[in-house]
C-alpha cells in the first residue's frame, strides 16, 4: 500500500503538465536567441506567462518566472528592501522558512527585522498589522502569507494589503500554499508582490513565478543576462514555465469543484482522526472559507509527531509534521509557537494535506491505520 498525504510539500504532477513538458523538452534553443530555434523557445516561454498570468489575474508584463517558490521570496523581500534604500522588514509569526530566513540575511545586511503577531489560528489581524506599522515608519516592505502552509488558516489579504498601502509601504504575499486551492488573483489581492510556486499546483518541481506590478519596487539579486525585465537574470526553462502555467489553468478552472471535494475529505478523515486518537485537537482555522480545503493539521496530547508520522510510514501512508527533524533533534514548529501553543502541545503536530489525487481510498487508509497508533505513541 503506497497512501501520499502529504501534498502541502508538493502535489502529483498533473498529466496534462505532464504531457506539456515531454512536449516542450523537444523544444531546442536559448529564448534570448535570435535564431529561428531561440526564437521557437522564446513563443514557448511566452505563451507559459500569457497563460499562466490569465490563470493568476495579472498580466503577462507582471510574471517573471523563477526556479520556485524559495528564490521568488528571496527575490520579493529582498529586492524590495534594497529597492525601498532600506528599513524595516515587517514579518508575521509563523511565516514559512524561506521569508523568515531571507528577513534575517537582511538583518545582517543592516535591515530591521519587526516581527508581528498572529493570532491563535495564526491569522494576522489588519488592526494589529496597523499597529506594527504605525510603531514602525521606517518600514520598507511587509511580507504576509495567503495562507499558512502548516496549519492552513487562510488571511484577508486585500484587508491587509490596504492597511500596509495606507501607510505607504508595499506588500509581499506568498500565496505559494493558497494558489490553486482558494480563490487567488493578483489584481484583487492589490498586492505589489506575489510568489507562486509550481510544484504546489500539480506542476513540475524547478519552477515558479514572482508576480511583480509594473510599479512594484524591486531590485534584481542575480546579475548576468538580465532576462524576465531586468530582474530575474539566468535563461529560463520554456518547458518547466509551460508545464507550470498548464497545472496552473487546471488547477484554477476546476477550483469550486475540487476543493469541495478535498475539503470532504478532510472532514472525513478530521472526523476519524478525533475519535481514534484521544487528545487530538485540530489546529488553525475551523474547516470553511478561513482554511485551506485540504489541510487538516493536529496536535495529539502525550504523543510526538515524528513518532506519528513514522507509524505511518511503516503502514505505507506519507504526510508530515508540525515540526522539523534535524540531526535528530526536533525542534519545535515556529508556526504553532507563534500561535500561543505551549512546547509541550507542539510536539504532538501532525500534518495530513490532501490533493487532487487524493481519493476515498486513501481516508479509508488512514482511518483504517489509526486505531494503532494511539497506545504506540506515549511519551
Amino acid at each position: 500500500m503506497s497512501v501520499y498525504l502529504d501534498h502541502a510539500a508538493g502535489t502529483v504532477l498533473r498529466p496534462a503538465a505532464a504531457l506539456a513538458l515531454a512536449e516542450a523538452l523537444g523544444t531546442v534553443g536559448n529564448p534570448s536567441s535570435v535564431h529561428r530555434h531561440g526564437q521557437a523557445a522564446r513563443a514557448l516561454l511566452e505563451e507559459a506567462r500569457e497563460r499562466l498570468a490569465t490563470a493568476a489575474g495579472c498580466e503577462p508584463v507582471e510574471v517573471l518566472f523563477t526556479s520556485g517558490g524559495t528564490e521568488a521570496v528571496n527575490l520579493a523581500i529582498t529586492g524590495a528592501w534594497r529597492a525601498r534604500g532600506g528599513g524595516a522588514v515587517l514579518v508575521p509569526g509563523g511565516e514559512h522558512a524561506a521569508t523568515v530566513e531571507t528577513a534575517e540575511a537582511l538583518g545582517r545586511e543592516g535591515a530591521r527585522l519587526v516581527e508581528v503577531p498572529v493570532d491563535a489560528t495564526a491569522r494576522l489581524v489588519p488592526a494589529v498589522l496597523a499597529d506594527a506599522l504605525a510603531a514602525a515608519p521606517d518600514a520598507a516592505v511587509v511580507t504576509v502569507l495567503a495562507a499558512n502552509n502548516e496549519v492552513g488558516s487562510v488571511n484577508d489579504v486585500p484587508g491587509l494589503v490596504a492597511v500596509a498601502h495606507a501607510a505607504g509601504v508595499p506588500v509581499h504575499v506568498d500565496a505559494i500554499a493558497a494558489f490553486g486551492a482558494v480563490p487567488t488573483r493578483f489584481d484583487d489581492s492589490g498586492a505589489d508582490l506575489m510568489s507562486l510556486s509550481s510544484v504546489k499546483v500539480g506542476g513540475p518541481a524547478g519552477v515558479g513565478a514572482l508576480l511583480a506590478g509594473r510599479a512594484a519596487p524591486l531590485a534584481p539579486i542575480l546579475h548576468g543576462g538580465g532576462q524576465e525585465r531586468g530582474l530575474r537574470s539566468g535563461t529560463p526553462s520554456a518547458a518547466l514555465a509551460l508545464a507550470f502555467a498548464v497545472a496552473a489553468e487546471e488547477a484554477v478552472a476546476g477550483l469550486a469543484a475540487e476543493s469541495a471535494r478535498v475539503a470532504a475529505l478532510r472532514d472525513r478523515a478530521l472526523a476519524g482522526l478525533l475519535a481514534e486518537l484521544p487528545g487530538a485537537v485540530l489546529r488553525g482555522a475551523d474547516p470553511g472559507q478561513d482554511r485551506l480545503p485540504g489541510n487538516l493539521h493536529v496536535t495529539v496530547e502525550g504523543a510526538e509527531g515524528e513518532s506519528l508520522l513514522l507509524l505511518l510510514d511503516a503502514a505505507g501512508i506519507s504526510v508530515s509534521t508540525g515540526s522539523a527533524c534535524l540531526a535528530g533533534v526536533t525542534r519545535i514548529s515556529p508556526v504553532l509557537l507563534a500561535m500561543g501553543l505551549p512546547e509541550e502541545a507542539a510536539l504532538g503536530a501532525l500534518r495530513i494535506t490532501f490533493g487532487h489525487s487524493s481519493s476515498e481510498a486513501d481516508v479509508d487508509a488512514l482511518l483504517a491505520a489509526l486505531p494503532a497508533l494511539a497506545p504506540a505513541v506515549a511519551r
